[in-house]
Order: structure tokens, then C-alpha cells, then sequence
């Protein structure tokens, strides 16, 4: 099933991609709170760090050129420094601002959000919400007319913060009735395109309660059986081919006439500060669709997707090297040197950071686990070297390894902290550093950096080394011990 997956992302390469909707830029200042302001009993939050991204419809459209796609981004923003720092950073990641027009009345909508620490504290937003004046949006339905049936998909990411007039919309409808395209909404009010004829619809669990008019909400844990029931009830409000509803960590249900819905399931992520899933899930479920998937196929990718961007932190987006890596978790070992290296070359390019570890990770436990989620935590790519049996047996005695290195590979690929994994003959991974030039070298244990036969090849060609202690009481050796202790009192 996964080679289907992967054959499909990889048919989003070139795909034509309309996309129109409400452009925001998002705004993160990250600092730390350690005092109390005495005007008021709120915390002092020291900012060190300022990052700007972009939000809303332009998130959409820069994962959809992140995924592959080719873009034609339809917006009105105001003439503002807002307008200038979002419109810089799409150009940045190579879109196309050509249709993205300024209009002087308008205030491009900003949010703007203060953490301390993994804490979010506040959020605040500005920007002009009102209707777009009808200049504007004759110019939006010329261009539709224009491009709507030269594309591959058309995406809607209506946030309801005046782009998609009723004129608009209304022109949606006639140009996909003409020729059906894919085209999907993700919009606040999905009520207002029942006539349009659209492909999909993606509403979360909040746009589901307002069109459904549920009166009493579910908890956590019981939505998706909740809105289960409500299947062809919201395929005949929406007024599409399938509906795509999300639901949190409860993963999404899809929705398509005459058959039972089709559930997929997401993996929690305690990561407060992550945005933007939603247009992630639009935009890799909108080209998988233009790729001619499934819509359980492209739902599997869309999720994917989602998950990807809910390991970082900010308004995100996932590669298509990310998606195509995710698929192919069984591949994560590469026993060719040279061709990890192609690998992590890909991931550079992208501006990813490269941490290296290695061990023997015999007999894996929690400590185990534990310090590969904290060395991952230090980059955006975490690659393991795995000491081969031979070089275990030189190290630890005659009677480890425990598990093959096959067998190691095999459970070490189920762990999401690991992104790639090779091995070594040698004692150390000093020739395999040499030619790989991670960011980071983390070494487990009571070390010192001085003692690191690893640390001068590092520091040598720039990068950095970083000490992190075991767990406590976690280790295979003691494991070892405790089942050949208990072993004796069994005899």
C-alpha cells in the first residue's frame, strides 16, 4: 500500500494548483516569563525570538508548492508592511504573488501570538474583515474565469474575512458547472457553497457543530461517533461529492453517497504551539485527488500529511520529501552510505538541521526511547548509526548482540524520533561522520567532549557536540541482568 502512496506523491510534481482565499500573516514572538508586571498580575514576557509565516489561504498555497504543486495564489491584502513581509516570504519559498492584488482601505489581517516558553499566552489579531469593495472583486472573477479550467484543482480557504463574496461564490458554481474540476472548500461557513457542485468539503469539529446545529457537542473521545450518524445529513448540506471531517486527535471521517464512511486515525502530539494542519490536510488531500487517488487513498495522504507538520512548532508546512519519507518508514534504513548522504543532501536543501546519533540500542527500552526523542528534539532530522554485530560483539563481548542488527532495524523503524538509520563496521562512527557532516553529534552518557574520539571531526567541519545523560536506572546491560536473575530463581 505504501509504494501506491508514494507513487502518487510523487505525481504531484507539476500539478496546476488555483488556490483563493484570505491571506494572513502569522506572526510568533517566543520569550521567557520569569517575573510578575507590577501594574498588573500578568507575567513579563522577554521576547528573544521574532518569526513571521504565512497564514490562512497563503499557508494553504505554500504547502501546496511544498508538496510539489505549481501555484497561482488569488488574494486581496491591504498596502501595508504586513502585506510586504508576507508577500517577501512567498517569494522566498518560490510562489507566485502576481495575483495577489493590494487594495489601500484594507489592513492585511495579522495574528499575532506570545508564548513563554512551550506556554502560549496570548494571541491578538488585526486586520480589515469586511467585504472586498467591487473593484476588487470583479477583478477575483475575472481571473477565475480566466484560470478555473486551465488548473488541475481548485482550493477555496475561506476564513470568512471578506474575500469570498456571494458574487464570487456564485461564479465558482457556474464555471464548475460548465466542466468539473477538482475543487475543494475549506471555508468557516460551508452552508454558503451547497450549489456550487464542489468535489470536497473539509470542515473541523466546530464548522461540523454550526452546520449540523448539534445543541450538545461531544467530548473528547466521542465526537467522531457523534458525527458518524450525521453522514448524508452533511453531505446534503454541504452539497459536494465527499466531505472530509476532521476531528482532532479522533483523526477524520469520510463521507461519500451511498457508501459507510471511511475513518482514518491521527497520532496525538502534545505540541501546543503547532498551526495550521488544516490546510496541510486540504492541500495534500486536494493534490492526491488531482493525482487521480482514491478518496480513502487520498485521505490516508492528507492525514499523513497533518501528522508531519505536528512534530514542528508555528504555522507549518510538510515537503514532499517529508510526505514521501513518512511513507517510506520501511526504507529508513540505508545500508549505502553514499546514498544516505543523497538523502540528507535532500533534506538541506529544504533547510533542515541534521542530528546524528549512534549506539547499539540492543534490547530497545524507555530509556532508549526517551533520548532518541530528545536528540531529535535538538533538529529537524535525527539519523541513527547503528554499531553491526560485529563491531557489538568487539565492544560488548561474545554474547550480544541480543538482536540482530536486522531485527533492530526492524523495531527501530517504528519509532517516529527516528528519520534515517545506517550502520557501521567500526568501533565508532568516525569515517561515516566524515562523509555525512550532521549539524549536531549527541553522545549519550557521562562524557566529556574531550574524551570523544567522534568530537575533533565535528568541531572540524563546523559542527556542533552535545552531551545528554541516559535516563536513570534504564540500561540493556542491567536488563540482561535482571532476566538471567530472574532465570536462576526459576531454576
Amino acid at each position: 500500500m505504501n509504494s501506491e502512496y508514494l507513487a502518487t506523491i510523487n505525481r504531484f510534481n507539476g500539478l496546476n494548483v488555483l488556490v483563493i482565499g484570505d491571506a494572513m500573516l502569522d506572526v510568533y514572538l517566543d520569550g521567557f516569563a520569569n517575573r510578575i508586571c507590577r501594574e498588573a498580575p500578568v507575567p513579563i514576557v522577554d521576547i528573544k525570538d521574532v518569526k513571521a509565516m504565512p497564514g490562512g489561504a497563503a499557508n494553504t498555497a505554500m504547502n501546496l508548492a511544498h508538496l510539489g504543486a505549481e501555484v497561482h495564489y488569488l488574494s486581496i491584502v491591504g498596502c501595508d508592511h504586513d502585506a510586504a513581509l508576507l508577500k517577501d516570504i512567498l517569494v522566498r519559498h518560490g510562489l507566485d504573488i502576481s495575483l495577489i492584488m493590494c487594495d489601500q482601505t484594507r489592513q492585511t489581517i495579522t495574528k499575532q501570538r506570545v508564548a513563554a516558553g512551550s506556554q502560549l499566552l496570548l494571541r491578538f489579531d488585526t486586520g480589515t474583515t469586511e467585504a472586498i469593495h467591487g473593484k476588487y472583486e470583479r477583478r477575483i472573477i475575472d481571473i477565475l474565469k480566466e484560470k478555473f479550467h486551465e488548473v488541475d484543482a481548485v482550493v477555496v480557504s475561506d476564513y470568512g474575512y471578506g474575500i469570498m463574496t456571494d458574487k464570487i461564490i456564485g461564479i465558482l458554481g457556474t464555471l464548475q458547472h460548465k466542466k468539473e474540476t477538482i475543487l475543494v472548500i475549506d471555508a468557516k461557513s460551508l452552508d454558503k457553497y451547497r450549489h456550487v457542485g464542489a468535489t470536497v468539503a473539509k470542515p473541523n469539529y466546530q464548522e461540523l457543530v454550526t452546520l449540523l446545529a448539534i445543541t450538545d457537542p461531544a467530548a473528547n473521545g466521542h465526537r467522531s461517533e457523534q458525527i458518524r450518524l450525521y453522514g448524508q445529513k452533511l453531505l446534503e448540506k454541504a452539497g459536494t461529492k465527499y466531505v472530509a471531517a476532521t476531528i482532532d486527535v479522533e483523526g477524520a471521517l469520510l463521507f461519500q453517497h451511498g457508501k459507510e464512511p471511511y475513518r482514518t486515525f491521527s497520532k496525538p502530539v502534545e505540541n501546543s504551539k503547532a498551526a495550521g494542519a488544516g490546510d496541510t490536510y486540504v492541500s495534500a488531500l486536494t493534490l492526491a485527488l488531482a493525482s487521480g487517488a482514491s478518496i480513502e487513498a487520498a485521505a490516508e495522504i492528507a492525514k499523513s500529511a497533518a501528522v508531519v507538520i505536528l512534530q514542528k512548532s508555528g504555522t507549518a508546512t510538510c515537503t514532499q520529501n517529508e510526505l514521501s519519507h513518512y511513507f517510506g518508514s520501511s526504507r529508513k534504513y540505508s545500508h549505502d552510505w553514499q546514498e544516505l548522504k543523497n538523502r540528507l543532501d535532500a533534506f538541506r536543501k529544504e533547510g533542515k538541521r541534521i542530528v546524528f546519533t549512534n549506539g547499539c540500542f540492543d534490547l530497545l527500552h524507555s530509556g532508549h526511547v526517551s533520548y532518541l526523542e530528545q536528540a531529535r528534539a535538538l533538529g529537524d532530522v535525527l539519523v541513527l548509526g547503528l554499531n553491526a554485530d560485529a563491531s557489538i560483539k568487539r565492544l560488548k563481548g561474545s554474547n550480544r548482540p541480543i538482536n540482530n542488527l536486522y531485527e533492530r532495524i526492524r523495531i527501530l523503524s517504528g519509532l517516529e524520533s527516528v528519520t534515517l538509520m545506517t550502520s557501521f563496521e567500526e568501533d565508532t562512527p568516525v569515517n561515516l561522520l566524515n562523509l555525512i557532516h550532521p549539524d549536531v553529534y549527541v553522545k549519550g552518557g557521562d562524557y566529556a567532549i574531550e574524551n570523544l574520539p567522534e568530537a575533533p571531526v565535528v568541531l572540524a567541519y563546523g559542527g556542533t557536540v552535545e552531551i545528554m545523560p541516559f535516563v536513570q536506572d534504564r540500561s540493556t546491560t542491567n536488563t540482561i541482568r535482571r532476566i538471567k536473575s530472574l532465570d536462576r530463581q526459576v531454576a
